[in-house]
């Protein structure tokens, strides 16, 4: 005998009701992000420039998200070992990385062997600033523009002395960009630190540098230096009479860099979106710009897209140029 059919209704009710509390809800699992802490690994010391610039940032997103967002220190290797680190986390948006751009694009064309793949073991979520080279030389050095520069690189080949902080490094590769597009030969003398090349630079124990904007600005300022262009596409506001080495004739010569968020490749999309969103709704504000700025800095907040393709253009173009020069990878 069959229940009566107010007992099956009643019956099937309860187990719509059971099923609706049971069943995994993608839409309920999308909005809990984040439901625990989220680490922030950084591949630098405490104090260290990409240091100073996420902290303020897992504060505002801890404020946001309302669940901690730590810093995780874990230095060394130039940034390979946090990088890694990040590379083989879980993808489930609660480890991001907060990277200068050189330890993802030229470091790679630099080793034999690498722990990761930059274009394919990462999600880019947001590119959060861009900062300049300036193209600086010694006031003995009777150049005024690019033009003048590269007309006494070819008077003199090889006989021009450009210092950077290393073999491969940011600086040294922007040096070796500028002589492949000029088409000239100035001899690289690599440093220990770019500071210590500066000091030769106003020493006049080399010629030009290929420097940080914002570390340089003081001696520009002091005309221990003299500044010719900058290597960004569009002028920096800091130093706005200030041409672009593009402007000045080395068309399509760029480079500018960098810090950004990454997570493991495999995130999901709503969370890559939501650190997005969050991480520029930060940098869009008063205090983030101020630091940028003592920082010589421009916030950019840009899309995952856009992020990525800055990522791959950078890297590919770091390549170009450590093959052009013959750098070879340890």
């Amino acid at each position: 005998m069959s229940p009566p059919i107010r007992s099956r209704t009643a019956q099937a009710i309860a187990y719509v009701v059971l099923a609706a509390l049971l069943a995994p809800s993608t839409a309920s699992a999308q909005t809990a992000y984040p439901a625990k802490p989220i680490r922030l690994v950084l591949g630098f010391p405490p104090g260290t420039n990409v240091d100073v610039l996420a902290r303020p940032i897992a504060q505002h997103m801890t404020e946001s998200f309302g669940q901690p967002v730590i810093v995780d220190n874990r230095a060394g290797a130039t940034g390979l070992i946090a990088n890694e680190f990040v590379a083989k986390a879980p993808a489930d948006g609660y480890t991001l990385l907060v990277a200068p751009g050189s330890s993802l694009t030229s470091t790679p064309h630099l080793k034999l062997k690498m722990p990761y793949d930059s274009l394919r073991d990462f999600a880019p979520i947001i590119q959060i600033n861009a900062f300049p080279n300036v193209v600086i030389v010694n006031p003995v050095v009777p150049a005024k523009t690019v033009r003048d520069l590269v007309a006494i690189a070819r008077a003199r080949p090889g006989v021009l002395t450009f210092g950077s902080s290393g073999v491969g490094s940011a600086f040294h590769l922007s040096g070796e960009l500028f002589k492949t597009l000029a088409k000239v030969d100035m001899l690289h003398v690599p440093y220990k630190g770019g500071n210590l090349a500066l000091n030769d630079l106003v020493g006049g124990r080399i010629d030009v540098m290929f420097y940080t904007l914002a570390v340089a600005n003081p001696q520009i300022n002091a005309g221990k230096v003299r500044a010719i262009a900058v290597t960004s596409l569009a002028r920096d506001p800091t130093q706005p009479k200030l041409p672009t080495v593009d402007e000045s004739g080395l068309k399509g010569y760029e480079i500018v860099g960098w810090h950004g968020f990454l997570a493991p490749a495999g995130t999901a999309r709503d969370v890559v979106n939501r650190v997005n969103a969050t991480v520029a709704k930060i940098l869009g504000t008063r205090e983030m710009r101020d630091l940028w700025t003592s920082q010589g800095m421009q916030a950019v907040t840009n899309t995952p897209e856009q992020f990525a393709r800055r990522l791959r253009e950078d890297y590919e173009k770091y390549g170009r140029v450590v093959k052009a020069v013959g750098i070879a990878p340890e």
